[in-house]
């Protein structure tokens, strides 16, 4: 896709029905902190968790996706074991834990923005050939970031499914 919201990005669908679709760009760093994001949250004030750019679509709202509904309750499952939202304090109190180290790094993203669709104009766009669907790998929307990611996702797709033209790699 030529639009430059969208070159190269790896997306996750977090929703889509008659009413549309929503997703998360996944590969998009931005140079920003929680903390810097959020600098009034008690919990969240001095946290180094990186916010990636989720889409063109309002800025305004922090959002995260998760694989821990146990440490944060509240969310929405949009596939098996994968999180939308949830109690932000209790977000912040993991990332708390993680960032002193008193536990693994939880597998947490967080974003500002999305990806919005209108009713049908994903299929359109998907019959079009402007995305190339591939099943969800939860190591993917964990570990994306940047055109590296794309590339790696891209190479992974079986020959002849309709990969990108060899310029756009």
């Amino acid at each position: 896709m030529e639009d430059p919201n969208f070159s190269q990005a790896v997306l996750l669908i977090c929703q889509h029905g008659p009413e549309g679709a929503y997703g998360l760009v996944l590969n998009r760093p931005l140079d920003l902190t929680v903390g810097k994001l959020l600098p009034e949250h008690e919990l969240l004030a001095d946290s180094i968790a990186p916010v990636f750019l989720g889409g063109p679509v309002d800025h305004s709202r922090l959002q995260f996706v998760h694989m821990v509904p146990g440490r944060i309750p509240g969310g929405h499952e949009i596939c098996t074991g994968l999180w939308l939202g949830g109690d932000l304090d209790a977000l912040a109190k993991v990332l708390g834990e993680a960032e002193r180290g008193e536990i693994p790094v939880p597998a947490v993203r967080l974003f500002l923005g999305y990806a919005g669709w209108s009713p049908g104009q994903l299929e359109r766009e998907l019959s079009e050939g402007s995305w190339l669907p591939v099943p969800l790998a939860t190591q993917f929307v964990f570990q994306a970031e940047g055109e590296e990611a794309w590339s790696s996702i891209v190479d992974q797709l079986e020959p002849g499914t309709g990969g990108p033209t060899p310029s756009l790699n």
